[in-house]
């Protein structure tokens, strides 16, 4: 199977699973990863995220396979649109608890 097919056989769950195994070095289950494992791993999310999710978020690899940087400013400006889009926190006195 080549990287292509490899790739788009590849469900968002399957990414998701992958991405958790890179991030915290470890199998849902808990067993870690080995060396290979862990490249192999990063190598398929960084393939996915360039080829199928296409995100533009941060820290992430684009389309064009290059790495999206922000800025501070424009992380500032997308986290203050972010919570004017979401509901506001519940706030309680502690008496009304």
């Amino acid at each position: 199977m080549d990287v292509e097919q490899l790739v788009s056989a590849m469900t968002p769950q399957i990414y998701e699973n992958l991405r958790s195994a890179v991030e915290t070095g470890k199998w849902p289950d808990g067993t870690r990863l080995t060396d290979e494992q862990k490249e192999n791993s990063l190598q398929a999310v960084l393939l996915y995220q360039a080829k199928i999710e296409q995100s533009e978020e941060h820290m992430t690899i684009g389309k064009d396979g290059e790495v999206v940087q922000k800025s501070k400013s424009e992380l500032r400006q997308a986290l203050k649109q972010s919570l004017n889009n979401e509901q506001p926190i519940a706030r309680f006195k502690q008496d009304d608890i």
